[in-house]
């Protein structure tokens, strides 16, 4: 599965073919991060979402990567797993000669070990899985003690809304973390190099 939010929402991402788009998928201002100002924005929300010191980073949906590659420039050891191999073959060249692995395989169940990270990362993928908290529940079970979840999702579509709204995920992660916190994106136009009117946000969770 991956980041697709800047496809329209009515566009369902199990019909979309995932290596068919990989070429194209960094278009998006908020996927390929090409603008300074949006790649800027996110690095810095994203620091403050990862801890400060060098950790161990699971980015699941990865997509070409452009996560990824803040979390190494930003010191962390970042694996990445997607489902569609020539998505997972951009994120490779992107992060050439940086502290990084990309493996293909599926974000709700992903082909690593428990207990190995200390943040699993997902953007715009939770949502358009079959059970979300079957996946959240594994997705704990890979963190170290202590480790934390940076979830990035959203409601997109004003007319026939998809997604999956804040208070419903809080309420899937509540049970297993310690700590949750939920923090608004819509209003930060430079993370998506556009004002927009949806829901859209982090739910950042530190396991007990």
């Amino acid at each position: 599965m991956t980041d697709h939010s800047g496809f329209e929402a009515d566009a369902c991402a199990d019909g979309l073919d995932w290596n068919a788009q990989a070429a194209s998928f960094d278009e998006e201002p908020d996927h390929g991060l090409r603008d300074p100002r949006v790649r800027a924005a996110w690095a810095e929300r994203l620091r403050s979402w990862l801890p400060g010191r060098a950790c161990d980073v699971l980015d699941l949906g990865c997509g070409t990567g452009s996560l990824s590659l803040l979390a190494a420039e930003q010191g962390h050891r970042v694996t990445g797993v997607d489902s569609a191999p020539a998505m997972v073959d951009l994120a490779r060249a992107k992060l050439a000669g940086r502290d990084a692995a990309f493996l293909v395989g599926d974000a709700a169940a992903p082909p690593v070990g428990e207990q190995r990270f200390d943040v699993v990362l997902v953007r715009h993928v939770l949502w358009a899985l079959p059970d979300p908290g079957r996946a959240l529940r594994h997705w704990r079970q890979l963190l170290r003690p202590g480790g934390r979840l940076v979830l990035v999702e959203g409601l997109w579509g004003t007319v026939s809304p998809v997604g999956i709204p804040a208070a419903r995920l809080t309420a899937l992660v509540e049970p297993l973390a310690g700590q949750v916190r939920v923090e608004r994106l819509s209003d930060d136009p430079l993370l998506w190099g556009k004002t927009v009117e949806d829901e859209r946000y982090v739910v950042v969770a530190t396991a007990a």
